[in-house]
């Protein structure tokens, strides 16, 4: 099939995409980490992630979970547990399960058992002993079933009932470190459209964590670190070799914290993702482009009641190394200013401009999550819109007409 007949059945069939379906659930299934700990120590509260309902779907990953330690005399002392795995929504395909952790701290003049609430979870009752005393076995009703298997960071079948025993949480292989220290970084997706002919636009981006934190709740300097890669390519399908037009390479190095600063009900919070990046296309002669920045960006973040967060991210790039007589930031500037706004497991729309003395570039992205429709695909549709300069590093003092592109983003 020719690609432009291709593009017409996928624009025919982009409005079905927007029929809601019934909403699945997924159950999650909460355990301590440990049944001993000391005073004032950091226990690991281990989530299972239960999809039963034999089809696929989506859930979103809570970073923080709330909940009260009671002790012997009834007393009782808040804790809150922060996520210290992926924050994304777990994609679960049909009767498996998926592994997250989060962190909290034992109450510092605690001794003897306690007993742990999870706030949204009444029905789970764990319990810790606190001290020297001899270990004590976990209490707790749902915890008993699936989180008695085995866990694994990804999803995993569930087993049959009666091969459920009660086994320890085994410790990591290399491949579970590695894969734990790699995660994405900017958006993946794969988009298609017809100006100027057929044409499809796609990117893969990931980032790797050299340094794993010993405290997860408390990451150190050196834990922050990144090693990321972004690599976007503009394809041509209308031509007869569909050739590609040029791919951008764009490693780079950077420290970023989600959350430096927050206010108390944690409505407001800053980050920061600071580092230097080199981007090429990997040709030479009269097609060779590259440049070299170092950038600062500020991201400043408010959470609305309804489930939805805006972030704003400016990115501000000093250019290093870079040929003068490439002109690149008189094109496209020293400033990305970046807006997003999403609601959980909803719409998320994204913004970017950039703007020099000779140029501009505007590029708006939507996204709307599968398993919310019919198809109960993992994924999202996508939508972009881009108009200006530098769409290609190649290109880079080209204007291109305004383009619309309709597919799929693993991750928005």
């Amino acid at each position: 099939m020719r690609a432009p007949r291709f593009l017409r059945l996928l624009s025919l069939s982009i409005p079905l995409l927007l029929v809601l379906a019934p909403a699945a659930r997924a159950e999650l299934v909460l355990r301590l980490g440990s049944v001993q700990a000391a005073p004032g120590a950091t226990v690991e509260l281990e989530g299972l992630l239960v999809n039963d309902s034999g089809n696929p779907l989506s859930s979103p990953m809570p970073r923080e979970l709330n909940g009260r330690w009671t002790d012997a005399q009834g007393r009782t002392t808040p804790v809150h547990f922060q996520l210290r795995t992926s924050s994304d929504a777990a994609d679960l395909p049909a009767n498996t399960f998926t592994r997250m952790a989060w962190t909290g701290t034992v109450p510092a003049q605690a001794h003897g058992l306690l007993t742990l609430t999870v706030q949204g979870a009444d029905d789970t009752l764990l319990a810790l002993r606190v001290g020297d005393a001899p270990q004590l076995a976990q209490a707790g009703g749902p915890a008993a079933s699936p989180a008695q298997a085995t866990l694994s960071d990804s999803a995993t079948p569930i087993p049959p009932a009666s091969s459920q025993t009660a086994t320890a949480p085994a410790a990591l292989s290399p491949f579970e470190t590695f894969r734990n220290a790699l995660s994405p970084y900017e958006p993946i997706y794969f988009a298609a459209g017809r100006t100027g002919g057929a044409n499809a636009r796609f990117q893969l981006s990931f980032k790797y964590r050299p340094f794993s934190p010993a405290d997860p709740a408390h990451p150190g300097f050196m834990d922050n670190w990144y090693f990321g890669y972004t690599q976007t390519s503009l394809w041509d399908l209308h031509s007869d070799s569909i050739p590609f037009v040029d791919t951008t390479y764009n490693p780079s190095l950077f420290w970023a914290r989600e959350s430096l600063l927050e206010t108390a009900d944690k409505r407001w919070t800053f980050g920061l993702n600071t580092g230097v990046e080199h981007k090429s296309n990997g040709k030479d002669g009269d097609d060779s482009r590259s440049l070299n920045d170092v950038y600062l960006q500020p991201e400043f973040s408010y959470r609305f009641d309804g489930g939805s967060q805006l972030s704003f991210q400016p990115r501000v790039k000093a250019y290093l190394a870079t040929d003068r007589d490439m002109g690149y930031q008189d094109y496209l500037g020293y400033v990305d200013w970046k807006l997003r706004w999403a609601q959980d497991n909803g719409l998320g729309l994204s913004g970017l401009y950039r703007q020099g003395s000779q140029g501009y570039a505007t590029q708006i992205e939507a996204t709307w999550p599968l398993q919310r429709t019919f198809l109960h695909m993992n994924g999202y549709l996508y939508a972009q819109y881009f108009r200006g300069y530098g769409e290609t590093l190649l290109g880079y003092n080209q204007k291109s007409d305004p383009q619309v592109r309709i597919g799929i983003a693993l991750v928005p």
